[in-house]
């Protein structure tokens, strides 16, 4: 693993950071203004930012953590607690997408990033490589490169849609009950995991993409594409909502109000 790009300079010299800080003369785009407000709702209700905090928010490149960027820029105006966050990229070497690209975009909204390559596919079957694997190995490096650069917070750009399908991903495919936290701390509070956009759905999202002219950007091709388990499990759930538009805010509910008089025991277990 090696640092590709580094601009943590931006980060210490003051004038430089406080470009990251919005304009407040600047006329408020609707679409943003309007997740913002969820995303607001969603830091206050589980307590995702504190005074002082350096959040890492893991960029991949797609629409909602690049988006995301730009909420936290607009919570930074409006909200009471001060905090700071650069973007972090961890580059996979999926082909036909190219780092510099996020690189530039960047450097164009003046904020502050690292970009790092992990070469983490070499002699690897395909078949050893799922969604679960992906993920694990992209916090991984995340979680390295936060601890090295001191920040006290990682922030993911997973909206409610995400949230949904990882708790019938758990149930389909690993047999248990869990879902992606809004805010869960691992290592004994060493890292620190949040996910703003928990209240916010993807439509919304995409919404917001593209008044932020963000489709133009690109996305890492994922290594298995429209055969992923969570892809067949988005197909799932979207046609559900065509009978039931309340299918995944009742999946992401359904672990907020467990009836654990009606779980069934393990009988492996004493």
């Amino acid at each position: 693993m090696r640092i590709v790009e580094d601009h943590a300079e931006e980060l210490q010299d003051p004038s430089l950071h406080a470009l990251n800080r919005p304009s407040k003369a600047k006329k408020e785009l609707p679409a943003l203004v309007a997740v913002s407000k969820k995303v607001g709702k969603a830091i206050v209700d589980f307590k995702m930012i504190s005074e002082g905090d350096k959040i890492a928010v893991a960029v991949s490149g797609g629409k909602d953590s690049l988006s995301l960027m730009h909420v936290l820029r607009h919570r930074q105006r409006v909200s009471p607690v001060n905090f700071d966050f650069t973007a972090v990229h961890i580059d996979f070497g999926f082909e036909g997408f190219n780092p510099e690209v996020l690189g530039d975009y960047f450097k164009k909204h003046r904020f502050p990033y690292f970009i790092e390559k992990a070469d983490v596919f070499k002699g690897k079957r395909d078949q050893d490589i799922d969604c679960f694997w992906c993920s694990w190995n992209r916090r991984k490096a995340l979680f390295q490169l936060a601890d090295r650069e001191g920040f006290t917070k990682v922030a993911f750009g997973h909206h409610l849609d995400d949230i949904a399908e990882t708790i019938v991903l758990n149930q389909f495919y690993r047999g248990e009950i869990g879902a992606m936290k809004p805010k869960q701390e691992l290592f004994d509070g060493k890292i620190v995991i949040i996910r703003p956009l928990a209240y916010v759905r993807e439509r919304e999202m995409e919404y917001l993409a593209k008044k932020l002219n963000i489709a133009s950007v690109g996305q890492p091709k994922c290594a298995k594409g429209d055969r992923s388990h969570r892809m067949k499990i988005r197909k799932m759930l979207r046609a559900f909502e065509e009978n039931n538009p309340m299918v995944v805010t009742n999946i992401f509910r359904s672990l907020q109000k467990v009836r654990s008089d009606y779980l069934i025991d393990d009988p492996t277990q004493p």
